[in-house]
């Protein structure tokens, strides 16, 4: 049976018309031919669709571990002392946290793992309607997948931490508020959806068809909607379109999956083909504040442990952490409540220095990661395939209206927390380069992660069609000004505005954050040059310190003359 698939598969790339998905041929980067060695799929479907359209392929899912089922019932710690019983929904959430007055909720302060809420407090614009006789006439969705186990890269620091107590138990012993280690046992799972996840993405489809669901044409047809392989990513994308149109979804949607790995091209994961990045230089300046705000913390839970457990900043840095998974994972976690607000403040920071080094503004690669899709977004926003190779994007899908399509009035993605992040870069949104010291918390930025990729984030861009001017100032008595039909580009993150004009002058100084269609388009052929993705990805240039990068890319030496002759 494999030497039929093989078959079939060589007969695929010959015709060019069903090629593997996601490793366009004129696409940069190397084709190493012994990467790819597909299993035989165990169903005679599969033979007959191509593999960007087959969901039940999984050769490039990523690692993946389920965690053991919780176990709360009635047998948890709430009520809590002094506090009334609130039920979870489903997450047990109403953890007293010391040196909380207002009685701030850390669980929209623990950055990208935070599940999901809409941002409470926008991004410095209010929010306006669509005016009488306006609509909404197009929409391109890029949303993170839903809540998560940790995963196995990175370190996997959760994972060694649990790890490390559970080798040792028998060795120590905790006193008082850790007093719950001597029974606590490692639960969590790897890289996957955990059950709030999935929710995550059902309860979104189903705000978006109640948002966008008259874009959909209703006459037989089947939009494309694009995901990676990762199991986590597929699920998310699944779980999302249940929502939007019912479990009967596969009627009205398709789902290509593009291979998430090094090497293939794929602007939803747009960093497996960049061979520079800043993620060390990132989690050293995190390292930096993490030794400033938890030294209290780390003092405290070392003096309520005995034995043989060596415990570590860095172990109590990923004990917060381990709040964050255990309770998307299992309801409820004992970590949360160890520490004051000021230190969950202090933890939402390090990730907020951590992403802007390690993805946004102040990475090398921020623009280049993200230019891609800004360049896929442009190209359906004005009806035409990709044909010439760029960044990261797949010629051989992008220039084919099956597999990118350019008349679809919803166009869905899924992507990754960093991806985005690098997206809302490439795009130009300056509003978010402002960088972060590593001695104190920055309180007026406009850079939180909690607030721009929480699991399941999600960035809506729309453009919307008046029947004349829409007035400027909103807040005025009249809508619209005198001239003919005019459209418009709206940026919506998290169910917020993001204005604009805020970060790209030429459109304005809008209440309502919007940018005129044809203003949006030219502003962004700007952008998209000063991603300068060859050199940002495939460059001879030095590893920067923290600090160094502003703009998303790299300084290059005529740049670096430049500024110090102003200087002098």
């Amino acid at each position: 049976m494999r030497w039929l698939r093989d078959l079939c598969l060589h007969a695929l790339s010959v015709t060019n018309s069903r090629i593997l998905l996601s490793h366009g041929l004129e696409a940069q980067g190397p084709l190493d031919g012994n990467k790819y060695r597909p299993n035989p799929s165990p169903t005679a479907a599969s033979l007959d669709t191509p593999d960007y359209f087959n969901t039940e392929i999984n050769d490039f899912a990523g690692p993946t571990q389920t965690g053991d089922a919780p176990w709360m019932a009635q047998t948890n710690i709430a009520p809590f002392n002094g506090a009334s019983y609130i039920p979870n929904t489903p997450l047990e959430t109403q953890v007293p946290i010391l040196h909380n007055p207002h009685n701030h909720n850390i669980f929209q302060r623990l950055a990208n793992l935070s599940p999901y809420f809409p941002n409470p407090r926008g991004f410095g614009v209010n929010e306006y309607p669509v005016p009488p006789g306006a609509n909404v006439s197009w929409l391109n969705m890029v949303h993170r997948h839903g809540s998560r186990y940790p995963e196995f890269s990175g370190g996997a620091a959760e994972r060694t931490l649990g790890k490390k107590i559970m080798d040792a138990k028998g060795n120590y012993k905790g006193h008082g508020p850790l007093s719950f280690l001597n029974n606590w046992k490692f639960m969590l799972g790897a890289e996957i959806l955990v059950p709030n996840g999935k929710m995550e993405l059902f309860n979104s489809g189903t705000l978006h068809y109640y948002q966008y669901g008259h874009l959909y044409p209703n006459n037989g047809s089947k939009i494309i909607a694009r995901t990676t392989t990762q199991r986590r990513m597929l699920e998310s994308a699944e779980y999302f379109m249940a929502g939007f149109f019912g479990l009967g979804w596969t009627q009205n949607a398709t789902l290509e999956l593009i291979i998430e790995s090094d090497d293939f091209n794929n602007t939803m994961a747009g960093y497996k083909l960049c061979n520079h990045s800043s993620w060390a230089m990132a989690r050293n300046a995190r390292d930096e504040w993490i030794d400033v705000y938890l030294a209290d913390a780390h003092a405290r839970l070392r003096s309520n442990i005995s034995g043989d457990l060596d415990w570590t900043i860095m172990d109590t840095y990923n004990a917060q952490a381990l709040c964050a998974y255990e309770t998307v994972g299992l309801g409820f976690s004992h970590w949360c409540g160890l520490f004051t607000y000021e230190e969950w403040e202090g933890f939402e920071y390090s990730l907020d220095i951590g992403f802007s080094a390690g993805a946004g503004f102040q990475s090398p690669v921020g623009r280049a990661v993200g230019v891609g899709y800004v360049q896929e977004v442009l190209a359906r926003m004005q009806h035409h395939v990709i044909t010439s190779p760029a960044a990261q994007i797949n010629v051989t899908l992008d220039n084919n209206t099956v597999t990118f399509p350019t008349n679809q009035a919803l166009n869905f993605d899924f992507s990754h927390d960093s991806n985005i992040l690098s997206i809302l870069v490439a795009f130009g949104l300056t509003q978010f380069n402002k960088v972060l010291p590593t001695t104190h918390i920055l309180k007026d930025r406009e850079f939180v992660l909690s607030y721009l990729e929480p699991f399941a984030g999600r960035l809506d861009i729309e453009v919307i069609n008046a029947p004349a001017p829409v007035s400027s100032k909103r807040s005025g008595t009249h809508v619209y000004e005198e001239g003919p039909p005019t459209s418009y580009v709206h940026f919506v993150l998290n169910q917020r505005t993001i204005p604009l004009g805020k970060s790209l002058k030429e459109c304005g100084n809008r209440d309502d954050g919007w940018c005129e269609f044809e203003t949006f388009l030219e502003v962004q052929k700007k952008q998209i040059e000063l991603a300068d993705y060859d050199y940002a990805c495939f460059g001879d240039y030095a590893d920067p310190k923290y600090g160094d990068i502003k703009d998303g890319r790299p300084i290059r030496e005529v740049e670096r003359e430049e500024a110090e002759n102003l200087e002098l």
